[in-house]
């Protein structure tokens, strides 16, 4: 189908750069077959002769057919991983594919509720912005009551949902992006005033980061201060106010190790981790993992081959899932797995700069803060899988088991469709 579009436009008036972007936009939009220019009193006329895009104003099917990819692996590798668990006395009477089962229906469940996610518009998450972390602070409030939230080794991190327990720390992940980004564009014209660009975010971080601590959970603080640190300077702060923050952050952590011992211990036991007094304390978990990494030399020791999940390797199928597929598809398989989650991320982050040059900066952040959460906790969980940072319980996302995690994962990946969704609109015309 074609059409023809008569446009008249000032030839010298209009500034290059504005003129730059809006033909850019055109071309995104339509395919110019032809153009012919006539001049005439300083009047710059194109007969132009169009030809229909046949671009879909679906979703991102390379983002979609990764993501499948690293969900498909999970599955193997969950159950991989925990298959000998059914031998182990601290989970009672299971069956070997006990984990399995369970993972996939996490799967299951949150691509249902993704799938609904992915039809809410994104005005419908800025609105909703601070109720969101309203109700997500409650959350993270009630999960330190005793009788409601539950406890495990020694961590109150959980609230029961019927088939699943519910984790609060992962939905504050989403809900300070939601915020962050929703507050940067409410506040856009103080964005060069430090103090009051910052302090109410500081204040909102500091709230939650408490909330963690209290569970505790310093992974799940780490990853908040970060992504909100990131959507803030995404969203304007000045490079300088950006160091600021990044020091602040440092010495809010280093005095937060500092004040715990068991914090400080598990810093020493990173350090020498084949030290005495570590290696079957602090320091159990990255030996094994290291020995399982190492076992796996270049290709492997093949699928099922592991040895150390056969319970050497506490949460091999949980927090420690690389050094099994180190130990099982060897270099080769964690070089494929660290591309297809850089591949990701980039992905996720071009999404949220193509939404900000349309002028939606508001959906451009949420899906940048979402890259700056999967990207930063992918590298914070391989580096202490292979023995670059310290012990954190992090899990891999869309890898690890956990219902939680992989719910509020899959959402994230759900709105960022959605913004791409809309982002295709608008290249089209339409109206979102």
């Amino acid at each position: 189908m074609k059409r023809f579009a008569f446009t008249p436009r000032p030839a010298t008036t209009q500034p290059r750069r504005e003129r730059a972007s809006l033909l850019e936009r055109w071309r995104q939009r339509e395919e110019v077959i032809g153009e012919l220019p006539v001049r005439s009193g300083g009047t710059e006329y194109r007969f132009q002769h169009f030809g229909i895009s046949s671009e879909p104003q679906g979703v991102d099917q390379a983002l979609l057919a990764v993501v499948l990819t690293i969900l498909s692996w999970s599955v193997i590798m969950v159950y991989s991983a925990s298959i000998a668990l059914a031998d182990n006395p601290r989970f009672g009477e299971i069956s070997n594919e006990f984990f399995l089962v369970r993972h996939a229906m996490s799967i299951g469940v949150a691509f249902v509720v993704a799938m609904t996610v992915f039809q809410i518009p994104m005005n419908v998450w800025r609105r909703c912005a601070p109720w969101f972390l309203g109700v997500t602070v409650l959350l993270l409030v009630v999960v330190l009551i005793p009788g409601l939230g539950i406890s495990v080794n020694g961590a109150r991190r959980w609230l029961p949902m019927g088939i699943m327990r519910f984790q609060p720390s992962e939905l504050a992940k989403l809900a300070v992006v939601i915020y962050t980004a929703d507050y940067m564009v409410r506040r856009m014209n103080i964005r060069e005033q430090f103090i009051r660009a910052v302090l109410p975010i500081g204040v909102t971080v500091g709230i939650i980061g408490m909330l963690l601590l209290a569970e505790p959970d310093m992974g799940a603080f780490v990853v908040v201060g970060v992504i909100a640190v990131g959507i803030l300077f995404l969203g304007g702060v000045s490079i300088r106010g950006f160091l600021l923050m990044m020091l602040l952050l440092g010495l809010a952590f280093i005095g937060i190790i500092g004040s715990s011992e068991w914090r400080r211990d598990r810093i020493f036991a990173y350090l020498n981790p084949w030290a005495d007094e570590h290696v079957l304390g602090k320091g159990y978990q990255l030996t094994h993992s290291l020995i399982a990494i190492g076992r796996g030399e270049v290709t492997g020791v093949g699928l099922g081959g592991s040895v150390e999940k056969l319970h050497w390797l506490p949460e091999a199928h949980t927090d420690f899932l690389l050094a099994v597929i180190g130990e099982e598809f060897g270099l080769l398989g964690v070089g494929l797995l660290i591309f297809l989650f850089f591949w990701l991320t980039r992905r996720i982050m071009t999404i949220g700069r193509q939404a900000v040059l349309l002028d939606r900066v508001f959906s451009g952040l949420v899906a940048q803060g979402i890259g700056i959460w999967i990207g930063f906790q992918t590298f914070i969980n391989m580096g202490v899988n292979l023995g670059a940072l310290p012990t954190k319980g992090l899990t891999l996302p869309l890898m690890s088991f956990g219902g939680s995690a992989m719910l509020l994962n899959l959402i994230a990946i759900a709105v960022v469709l959605r913004v791409d969704y809309e982002n295709r609109i608008l290249k089209r015309g339409g109206r979102v």
